[in-house]
């Protein structure tokens, strides 16, 4: 956590095709935001991105979604948030927020002409696994985790 502590964790649902893991820790007084409507947002509107780039801290940059829907690569069947808030390596994991507040989708990938994202930097076109992929998620986690109490 941003304030030195940890938790050991448990996996309660690994999704790889969309780069999530659902996992269980024990901790109280954690900050919460609120998963908002991917399907809602439209070419132009703004968001913010929040990562920790480079290990340098908690950081915030700002953008347009530049396009839904969109395919990392050939034969890639996920369709992606495009933001041109920088998504730099180390803010993968972080929120991609809305003027609402509302998480709208996890920065998860960016472009780099050479394919080596690890020692890219930015130039304007990240990618964010939507919101509404997350809820999907989410809801597999709450039914394992039914199913796990009774």
């Amino acid at each position: 956590m941003k304030d030195g502590r940890k938790f050991p964790a448990d996996p309660v649902v690994l999704a790889p095709e969309l780069d999530i893991a659902v996992l269980r820790i024990e901790a109280k007084d954690l900050p919460t935001l609120s998963l908002g409507d991917s399907g809602k947002l439209q070419v132009g509107d703004y968001v913010v991105a929040i990562g920790n780039p480079f290990g340098l801290g908690q950081t915030v940059t700002n953008g347009i979604i530049s396009a839904t829907n969109r395919p990392l690569g050939r034969g890639d069947s996920r369709g992606f948030l495009q933001t041109d808030a920088p998504i730099n390596p180390g803010n993968s994991g972080g929120p991609l927020i809305d003027l609402r507040g509302d998480v709208v989708g996890i920065n998860s990938a960016l472009f780099s002409p050479s394919g080596n994202e690890a020692s890219a930097g930015n130039v304007g076109i990240g990618f964010a696994i939507p919101s509404n992929d997350v809820k999907r998620i989410l809801a597999q986690a709450e039914k394992r985790a039914g199913e796990q109490q009774q």
